[in-house]
């Protein structure tokens, strides 16, 4: 027994504790929302990497901390292989440990390099901040980029969101980094010497607060005359959606909500379906058309649906008009790799993986970018299928500014723990960045309608089957975010990482015998 009990010793435990602090950083994201907790982890990372001895220290301490980070924060990325274990189940535990190992990747060599640059002090804090903006920035381009559960989602629930609308996600990343990784600097400091970073690391979070809170509300009331959208959500399970015997329940679920009457007997303006809520190709021609015209009763009616051209099949969006004929149609263009298609598609295929997502074998085609969507009577949208909203700079590529974001996605493929709700949370933050409101329809929730300012002001709970009728607020003016994307808070995190390695040498300078 003290055999074993010695090899518990602190030395081999020492690895585990930063993976503690990363899971304790995960927290911060949905459905916990621990945002404070979040700034703690990311002291303790600060603090283990001031701690280590030399760079390479410090990418072991970043990327142990990111894997615990993602590991948690990801943990969802399982659900979609658990829809048919049968066929997918193995790969499950595959998938979440290269995906919380790869993606620590990018914070192991942002601790590495702060750690280059700034080997110590308030400078090495700073350096650490700036380069961990700028690893998350990389993750969300690189391999078609994945920047999901960013650093700066934490402080979606928080009062720091509006400055989203200056910055982005990465000024929010910023804004919890400053914080964190100066009392981080404090914690690696004895007695009072921990008073004066503690003190810029209160300043760091209280005069962002100030200013937040400082900001007039950019969103406006919907007008009595508004517009009126219904949002269907049919809760078709995954494991049944395409079963033979079940297609037919929820299409009539479908079809049964989108016929019934509003409030005071007015038909809405456009009803939304979810993404593939359609069980047919769009190809069906008169034969669909008509059964969703009779659904739809007059009304407008927006709806995900594959189509197939040709040999290339595309996960869509369609638009029924009032008159019962489609009006536009759109492509997912931004796909799901491994989920909508397949990278290296004939070696996969050899080994017998086809793509999660799609009913064809090896995926989809992606549409040709983004574009707008001419709503009659309510104004032009920018279509989002699902995934498509977790990019920011897809939405910047739109050819106009729209007058809202309308999102369809089947979040069934997430579970029904933290998935679901990160990918609400996003959405509120590209209505924060665009000041534009966002319309959700999702096939098992979390249906919801987002202000410009991305308040929820009405959703529909997750799991559960219904509609909700909802007046379109106005979109506010155009953000700062909109029109400069990324550039201002990445500019701010190098100029911060370049002070830091100045801040540096200028110490190392006036330390030396010579001066």
């Amino acid at each position: 027994m003290t055999t074993r009990l010695s090899r518990l010793s602190p030395r081999r435990l020492a690895p585990l504790w930063p993976v503690a602090a990363g899971a304790l950083a995960a927290t911060g994201q949905a459905p916990l929302s621990l945002w404070p907790a979040a700034i703690m982890g990311f002291a303790l990372l600060t603090l283990a990497v001031l701690r280590a001895e030399r760079p390479a220290r410090a990418a072991r301490a970043g990327w142990l901390f990111g894997a615990g980070y993602f590991a948690l924060a990801l943990a969802w990325i399982v659900e979609p292989f658990m829809v048919d274990i049968a066929r997918h189940g193995w790969m499950a535990p595959f998938a979440l440990v290269l995906m919380a190992g790869g993606l620590a990747l990018f914070w192991g060599g942002a601790a590495a390099l702060a750690k280059r640059v700034a080997p110590a002090g308030l400078p090495a804090a700073l350096a650490l901040a700036a380069t961990l903006t700028l690893a998350e920035a990389l993750r969300g381009w690189i391999f078609t980029g994945f920047p999901w559960a960013l650093i700066g989602h934490a402080l979606i629930p928080s009062p720091l969101l509006p400055l989203a609308a200056w910055g982005g996600p990465h000024a929010l990343s910023l804004l919890l980094l400053l914080p964190a990784t100066l009392l981080g600097a404090a914690l690696s400091r004895p007695g009072r010497s921990r008073v004066a970073p503690a003190l810029l690391a209160l300043v760091g979070f209280a005069a962002p607060l100030a200013l937040a809170i400082s900001l007039p509300p950019r969103a406006l009331p919907a007008a009595p005359e508004a517009s009126v959208l219904r949002l269907v959500q049919p809760n078709a399970p995954q494991r049944e959606k395409w079963l033979p015997d079940r297609i037919p329940v929820f299409f009539n679920r479908l079809q049964q909500m989108t016929a019934e009457e509003g409030p005071e007997g007015r038909r809405p303006d456009l009803v939304i379906w979810p993404e593939t809520a359609v069980p047919y190709l769009l190809n069906e021609g008169a034969a669909l058309t008509d059964l969703l015209a009779e659904s739809a009763q007059g009304s407008a009616l927006a709806f995900g649906v594959q189509r197939r051209d040709g040999a290339d099949y595309y996960n869509s969006l369609a638009l029924l008009g009032a008159n019962g004929e489609i009006s536009g149609t759109y492509d997912k263009h931004h796909l799901v790799p491994f989920g909508e298609y397949l990278p290296l598609a004939d070696l996969m295929a050899d080994m017998g993986i086809g793509a999660l997502a799609s009913r064809f074998g090896g995926g989809y085609t992606p549409g040709p970018g983004a574009r707008l969507m001419e709503l009659p009577g309510i104004g032009r949208a920018l279509p989002l299928i699902c995934y498509e909203a977790v990019f920011p700079r897809d939405i910047r590529a739109a050819p106009a500014r729209p007058d809202l974001l309308l999102q369809v996605t089947n979040d069934a493929w997430f579970g029904s723990f933290s998935g679901p709700y990160q990918h609400l949370a996003q959405a509120r933050l590209r209505a924060v960045e665009q000041g534009l409101p966002l319309v959700r329809a999702a096939n098992t929730g979390v249906s919801a309608l987002i202000s410009a300012d991305g308040e929820l002001l009405a959703s529909l709970p997750l799991n559960t089957t219904g509609h909700l009728d909802v007046t379109l607020p106005p979109p506010s003016a155009p953000t700062p975010y909109s029109r400069h994307g990324d550039w201002s808070a990445l500019l701010v995190a190098f100029a911060l990482f370049c002070v830091a390695a100045a801040g540096f040498v200028h110490h190392v300078f006036r330390s030396s015998p010579e001066s």
